[in-house]
């Protein structure tokens, strides 16, 4: 069989409820993106990771915007990347805004890599770098997928019940790919965070530095929108230069390098769980995942 006889493009059997993933509105300079898929605790599809570009891009492009901020409605800002909601479309194929090559119809370890390279570790690390100033806004669960995109953020503005935590350790998966853990938290916090998989409540992410401020959740987004408010007032390049220098420091430190090296031991682990389970995530699925982190958590300490 020729590489070419093993090309076959999968079907794409989705089902969104909804059209607009991402709502998008300006308030006194101020662009405020709302992830809303509530009934599934936002959890990331690529039709929201490429909703989530579409809005940056637009906030960018406007003038008149100088600080985004990132929310979501309901009752925890992303329970992580769509692993089994009926609009889950990891087959579907998308306008591509990094990689050069379509992981629809790969065959192998190569649909996986190419995906998750376009939709999750270069879509988070392109918003990163973003010129305007970020401040996410985090209620309840923030856990996986979402800690990348909250981390991407210049800003983590949390409530007081918010809880980050990444349990993908539990798939045999090092890690999410976006995998910023030792440059938010001490190492030995982030090895004590991913190999417990235990939920750090907001007081403590605050104690580490990980997150800015944290206030009751009914004065939430008006603390965030204050703080987005106060840095408005300073000169747009000021910001942008600040945002970059900072950024570059990180990277001379290894961040960037570090994630693809973390990158490549996620996908090591994808195609091993494969091999020895028959699936990618170890026979995990979204509704399995979620009910092992609800039952460890009401069965210790989770300081």
């Amino acid at each position: 069989m020729s590489e070419l006889d093993k090309l076959t493009p999968r079907v794409d059997e989705s089902v969104y409820e909804t059209d607009e993933p991402v709502q998008y509105r300006v308030e006194d300079g101020i662009a405020i993106l709302t992830m809303s898929r509530p009934k599934y605790n936002n959890v990331q599809n690529s039709q929201m990771t490429y909703a989530l570009d579409d809005l940056f891009a637009r906030a960018i492009n406007d003038d008149n915007v100088k600080v985004i901020m990132l929310t979501s409605t309901g009752k925890h800002f992303s329970a992580g990347h769509d692993i089994g909601t009926p609009g889950r479309d990891v087959n579907k194929a998308f306008e591509r805004k990094s990689l050069w090559w379509d992981h629809s119809n790969k065959p192998g370890g190569e649909f996986l890599y190419a995906r998750e390279q376009e939709v999750y570790l270069n879509m988070c690390r392109r918003w990163r770098e973003m010129p305007k100033p970020t401040i996410a806004v985090v209620q309840g669960g923030c856990i996986a997928g979402g800690l990348m995109l909250a981390w991407v953020c210049d800003f983590i503005v949390a409530s007081d019940d918010a809880f980050f935590q990444d349990p993908v350790v539990r798939m045999g998966i090092p890690g999410v790919e976006y995998f910023a853990h030792a440059f938010e938290m001490h190492p030995r916090i982030a090895k004590e965070f991913l190999m417990l998989g235990d939920r750090m409540p907001a007081a403590r992410a605050y104690e580490l530095g990980m997150v800015n401020r944290v206030v009751a959740r009914d004065e939430l987004h008006n603390e965030a929108l204050k703080m987005a408010q106060r840095i408005a007032t300073q000169p747009r390049m000021g910001l942008a230069l600040t945002k970059q220098a900072i950024n570059h420091i990180e990277d001379l430190q290894g961040k960037r390098t570090g994630m693809e090296a973390a990158f490549a031991w996620h996908h090591f682990a994808h195609v091993h769980n494969e091999q020895v389970s028959g699936d990618k995530l170890a026979g995990f699925d979204g509704k399995s995942m979620a009910a092992q982190n609800k039952a460890e958590a009401s069965g210790g300490d989770q300081s």
